[in-house]
């Protein structure tokens, strides 16, 4: 075999290697709704569906050296269709592509240097991928254009429901317009567009909520209602998030607050219709991107001493924090010993500095290894 065909096998066998790492995957799908909002309110499995699809089919095509195949291309526009009836704009899912495409390269051109592998090598793969991917989004942007899109019957009222999270002035003349008036203040809701689940168990919690407003908004399933939901009625599988009371001249703060709830509670291990204050401290952290670039690049030297186990490290000690500091419970967790969970804690300790064990300590811990096992670093 010529050293150019063999380096080229080597480097597909190194992007296999990338695809079959149980952590990239999660890494990726973390990235995705971490960095882009609109993505955030949809369930993990169907970006996970999505995305393991699209790259299996990626290096299927690296393997043969060749454009997308007709079946490739279904597939694709499958997901342009799926992502247009959720109210998802096309610029979303490009950009949702994109991240993923940065987290893959970035990985295997970390590999492909410790391999060995020439760097022309990876160029020409690169190369042919982007030319597989030119023909992936054209297929995506015409699908998504050609799709028919459905809300589930609740964007009747979306230009009122507009009004109403400007907030302001605007907001408490649309909220008398529609004869909202209420001594106990405006609740809003917000749960994921396209899933009937979701549209069904949002429904039950403005039965008896007096008058209220639905609506698909910036790619959200929201709803404004005059009185308290019914907290006990909605489905245990799908996340609502719920602000509220205000006066209508806050909606606006009350609407970006429940939109931040829902990634909130599923990251809290949450379900069914979640208040904001529920999960408030893990809102607050999340919603703080700069605060949490400050907190990675601080600790930058030490994660470079973790090395590869960096990302064992950061989800066994997080696994350990959420399960309140139980070794045994996050040992059968993620099948290790109990020594295991607690020499990862010591060691995470140890190369940060950071003592989980106490009250902000452990927050911080927190924060910095979900921090690390997001940004495609861990």
């Amino acid at each position: 075999m010529k050293d150019g065909e063999h380096d080229w096998q080597a480097f597909v066998d190194l992007i296999e290697r990338v695809l079959a790492d149980e952590d990239l995957l999660p890494q990726v799908v973390a990235a995705v709704r971490s960095h882009v909002q609109e993505a955030a309110t949809l369930p993990v499995s169907d970006i996970t569906g999505h995305t393991r699809v699209l790259l299996t089919a990626a290096a299927r095509a690296l393997a043969g050296r060749r454009a997308p195949t007709e079946a490739e291309l279904t597939v694709v526009e499958q997901l342009a269709v799926t992502r247009a009836r959720q109210g998802i704009p096309i610029d979303v899912v490009l950009g949702s592509v994109r991240i993923s495409e940065r987290a893959i390269w970035a990985r295997a051109r970390e590999l492909a240097e410790t391999a060995g592998i020439p760097a022309e090598r990876v160029l020409d793969a690169r190369e042919l991928y982007d030319d597989w991917a030119d023909a992936v989004r054209a297929r995506l942007i015409r699908a998504h254009r050609e799709a028919p899109r459905q809300h589930d019957g609740w964007d009747r009222d979306a230009e009122s429901m507009r009004r109403l999270l400007e907030g302001g002035s605007a907001a408490a003349l649309a909220a008398a317009e529609r004869g909202f008036t209420s001594g106990t203040g405006l609740w809003v809701l917000v749960t994921r567009p396209g899933d009937p689940a979701s549209a069904t168990a949002l429904r039950r919690l403005t039965e008896a909520g007096g008058r209220g407003l639905a609506a698909v908004v910036d790619d959200t399933l929201v709803a404004v209602v005059t009185g308290r939901p019914a907290f006990g009625t909605g489905g245990a599988g799908q996340v609502v998030g719920i602000a509220g009371p205000v006066v209508a001249e806050e909606l606006g703060v009350a609407h970006r607050l429940a939109v931040a709830t829902v990634p909130a509670a599923e990251v809290s291990g949450l379900s069914g219709p979640v208040h904001i204050s529920a999960v408030a401290p893990a809102v607050a952290l999340l919603s703080r991107t700069d605060l949490a670039a400050a907190l990675t690049a601080h600790h930058r030297a030490g994660r470079a001493v973790l090395g590869p186990a960096a990302g064992a490290v950061a989800r066994t000690v997080r696994a350990w924090l959420e399960a309140d500091r139980d070794a045994a419970s996050v040992a059968r967790t993620l099948y290790v010993h109990e020594n295991t969970v607690r020499n990862r804690v010591q060691r995470f300790s140890t190369v940060t500095g950071i003592d989980p064990h106490s009250t902000f300590g452990g927050i911080t811990a927190w924060w910095l290894c979900h921090s690390w096992t997001i940004d495609g670093g861990a």
